[in-house]
């Protein structure tokens, strides 16, 4: 099926995200998309982009039209409810669709463990939304894998920031448990490949690289290659609440995932069942391997999706229209600037991430250390590029909703908040420069969301002042940084 007509859901997430550019090379693609607007500007030109949504079965009779293969590529992690009844419904709806659709065959991605043995809620839901699949009789091929290794993967960014961050760690039992890591090149490899296996019906592979390690085996790994000295200390009264609490203040998971990882990570996760090697010309590396390429390849990869840039690892898409807003609370400023809008824009489109917010960088990671502890996302989640941006990007705890180089950038808080909010930056030409209008808006839910605004308002008001001075001063510093540029290249 070498033009065969693919669907493709999670495409904005990491696995997916990485998997859409290889198979566009060789079928025609479809995305299934809750946001299109987010996923479009990451697609090559013939990949089709269409709103939908597991959930919704209706939404899924028009995206299975003429498929092919479909990849399930979904999860509810960042749920809030109940994680294991929505992946239960969410994979009879899309089982259901492809059936009706004429699909020829089912490509899901679950996670390693022992059915014999009792797993956590998250592998057992894994599990059984293979059998839910398997069930609606469309031929299924399941992937069974442990860690991935990979730049931006969930487990590795974990172990990598844990042992980046802490010469001695105090850890829970866990890191005594065993996995198969796979390279997340090689996990592409297997998915790829799973288009035109030649097997008739549904099996299940179990998939890793070569070595099986303990969590504490891979932490020392990733130091010795880092050339760092690290002194692991297992403490058996870590429970995984305290464990997702402790990991959303080290690492950039925040405790919803994180108790729902930790949970998982008691269980052993390596590979019985080595028919994948057989049926698969497929030659996984080795963890040290992997561990190596993965951080050569740092640069490249931090430039493609991370596991935060999917929407669902940030919670579910909430909606607002049942809920009667109250006044809109705005907080707008403006500065002048003798400069040209692109020099003034610059500062805006490079703020967050290691460059910070420009004024009170302190507040902001206190402000982020409560969020965690309150189950949000924080700020350790970074951001794609150093400079560039795009609609669906993160920034630390918002996502870019609109960007116009020069000219918008506007942010959507995914912070916990009692309604939503907003920062908005828009450049406008003047006749001595141009002029930065900086807006923070709010809209409250209940007297809860008007107590919130009032109450930290002083604080916002003294932030929001510091930071738009701060990026009048980062646009000129730019622009003399980048006139020595110049005149060096000039006088060389």
């Amino acid at each position: 099926m070498s033009d065969a007509r693919i669907l493709l859901t999670g495409a904005s997430g990491y696995i997916g995200g990485r998997l859409l550019p290889h198979l566009e090379r060789s079928h025609k693609v479809r995305c299934l998309a809750r946001k299109p607007e987010f996923l479009t500007p990451r697609v090559g030109p013939s990949t089709e982009v269409v709103k939908g949504d597991v959930l919704d079965p209706d939404s899924l009779v028009e995206a299975m039209r003429g498929v092919d293969v479909a990849y399930y590529m979904v999860h509810s992690m960042g749920s809030k409810g109940s994680f294991v009844d929505e992946d239960r419904e969410a994979a009879r709806n899309f089982g259901n669709a492809a059936r009706t659709a004429g699909v020829r065959r089912i490509v899901y991605l679950g996670g390693l463990g022992d059915d014999r043995s009792e797993l956590s809620l998250h592998l057992a839901s894994r599990h059984e939304t293979g059998e839910i699949l398997r069930e609606c009789g469309v031929p299924l091929i399941e992937f069974r894998a442990s860690i991935v290794i990979g730049s931006g993967s969930l487990s590795f960014e974990m172990v990598r920031s844990l042992v980046e961050k802490l010469p001695v760690m105090t850890t829970p039992k866990w890191v005594y448990v065993e996995a198969q890591p796979i390279y997340i090149d090689d996990l592409l490899q297997y998915l790829l490949a799973a288009v035109d296996v030649g097997v008739e019906g549904s099996h299940i592979f179990e998939i890793g690289g070569d070595d099986r390690m303990t969590y504490g085996d891979l932490m020392q790994e990733y130091a010795d290659l880092r050339g760092l000295k690290r002194l692991i200390v297992p403490v058996p009264v870590l429970t995984p609440w305290i464990s997702s609490l402790w990991l959303g203040l080290i690492t950039p998971l925040f405790a919803r995932i994180g108790r729902k990882l930790v949970d998982s990570l008691r269980h052993p996760t390596v590979v019985n069942d080595h028919a994948a090697r057989e049926i698969f010309a497929v030659q996984p590396r080795g963890t040290r391997d992997a561990m190596a390429a993965a951080l050569t390849a740092e640069e490249a990869d931090l430039r493609n999706t991370r596991w935060c840039d999917a929407l669902s690892s940030s919670g579910p898409i909430r909606t607002w229209n049942a809920v009667k807003f109250g006044r809109r609370l705005i907080d707008q400023r403006s500065i002048d600037v003798k400069l040209d809008k692109d020099y003034a824009f610059a500062p805006i489109q490079r703020i967050g991430g290691k460059q910070g917010w420009y004024f009170a960088n302190g507040l902001w990671k206190i402000r982020a250390a409560i969020d965690v502890l309150v189950g949000g996302v924080g700020l350790g989640r970074g951001r794609r590029d150093p400079v560039l941006l795009q609609v669906g990007d993160v920034i630390d705890w918002w996502r870019v909703e609109r960007i116009e180089p020069g000219r918008v950038l506007r942010l959507e808080a995914e912070m916990k908040l009692p309604g939503r909010a907003w920062l908005q930056f828009e450049v406008e030409e003047t006749e001595r420069g141009s002029r930065i209008h900086q807006t923070a808006l709010f809209d409250p839910v209940g007297l809860a969301g008007r107590l919130y605004w009032y109450g930290i308002y002083p604080i916002h008001a003294i932030v929001f002042r510091g930071m738009l001075r701060n990026v009048a001063r980062a646009a000129e510093r730019i622009r003399v940084e980048e006139s020595v540029v110049k005149a060096r290249r000039l006088a060389s």
